[in-house]
């Protein structure tokens, strides 16, 4: 079978997902072309890869005219564009929303690894999926892990089970919690990845996300989605049917994986360079429950969840905030989920919320955090 080639648009193409992607992009010359790159603030790095893969189009957060050669265009616009077919959505923080509601308006195939966009507007982005041809494939490796254990599953799960590695700290006492430096914060025991989202893995907000990116990806009330910490990162996510039957994806914790798979769906080719698992070196595949009193972000992500409406956007703006406190030595790691609670507690929730709500939101709960802290806006 002669497959076309897939032109990609690479949103965040500078960050730890981005650079993977362009990895599978790489390794395939023959099923893709990349037609878009996208970064924040490393041009010169954007400029590198701009020399390599020669886009058609760039957006660059700190230029509005070409410095590169290629056109300059918005993320909104590069997502929306009819010669892009796939947008790989990897930007940070709530910063895609925009781009993938755009993608998803414009019917194209959005493989997402930018869990904000959905969490803070999961009920917008999906209405325009169903009003369109859109499709929403997940990067998240848990998300991808379930997106695979469901392929010709006629019937909805029973159960979603989310596995989470635990972090750095899973063994930690709340005594040592209050001294974690950042730079044991950003040590992540199994996974490379960028530094909001290692942050976030080490406080369990990464989880609780994925808590509400699940029930927005795969139809599923929030209490029908639970958590099991899995420090070995082996089994990446588990789905439990009507008749309790268990079907679980396992690899090695390699990111690369679940992108060359939303990529390449509904084809699964060999790349060499992803490691295969060496059964005989894993004595044990174990898994417990999460300590919510000394991760407390996961409890939040939940509740923010459960409530809807702005109430997850306002979850992820204060916790944007929080995240690049701790990083710029402003709090301490335990302060963390304190200024995220705090932010949570002054939010007026509002159902339904239009696009402008959900952004507004985030800013507040951003601006009330910051305000706990003694920042300024």
């Amino acid at each position: 079978m002669v497959v076309g080639i897939k032109r990609l648009a690479v949103l965040g193409s500078t960050g730890s997902i981005g650079r993977q992607t362009l990895e599978i992009a790489r390794a395939f010359p023959e099923r893709f072309r990349v037609e878009g790159l996208a970064a924040g603030k490393n041009l010169d790095l954007l400029k590198k890869q701009i020399n390599e893969f020669k886009p058609r189009f760039v957006s660059y957060i700190k230029t509005q005219k070409s410095e590169t050669g290629c056109e300059i265009i918005s993320l909104e616009e590069m997502a929306s564009h009819p010669d892009i077919d796939t947008v790989v959505i990897a930007t940070a923080g709530t910063a895609g929303l925009g781009a993938a509601l755009a993608a998803a308006k414009a019917g194209k195939t959005i493989a997402l690894a930018n869990k904000e966009s959905l969490v803070a507007a999961g009920e917008i982005i999906t209405s325009a999926v169903k009003k369109s041809s859109a499709r929403i494939i997940p990067v998240d490796s848990e998300h991808s892990a379930i997106f695979q254990c469901l392929q010709g599953e006629k019937q909805s799960p029973r159960r979603i089970i989310l596995t989470a590695s635990g972090g750095p700290f899973r063994t930690y006492t709340n005594k040592q919690m209050a001294g974690i430096t950042v730079e044991q914060a950003l040590a992540h025991p199994s996974w490379k990845m960028g530094r909001k989202v290692t942050i976030d893995s080490a406080t369990l907000m990464n989880k609780g996300l994925e808590v509400i990116e699940a029930h927005w990806l795969f139809n599923m009330p929030i209490d029908s989605v639970t958590v099991l910490v899995h420090p070995q990162s082996i089994v990446h996510s588990m789905v439990e049917f009507a008749d309790g039957s268990v079907k679980a994806q396992l690899s090695r914790p390699d990111m690369r994986l679940p992108i060359q798979y939303a990529l390449t769906y509904p084809d699964r080719l060999e790349n060499k360079a992803l490691p295969a698992i060496e059964w005989s070196h894993f004595k044990d595949l174990t898994f417990e429950q999460p300590d919510t009193e000394r991760f407390p972000c996961l409890a939040l992500g939940v509740e923010a969840g459960k409530a809807g409406g702005t109430k997850p956007a306002a979850l992820c703006g204060a916790d944007e905030a929080a995240v690049e406190l701790f990083l710029a030595g402003r709090i301490g790691f335990t302060d963390i989920p304190r200024l995220i609670s705090g932010a949570m507690q002054k939010h007026v929730n509002k159902l339904h919320p239009s696009l402008e709500d959900i952004e507004e939101a985030g800013r507040e709960a951003r601006e009330k955090a910051l305000g706990m802290a003694g920042v300024g806006k």
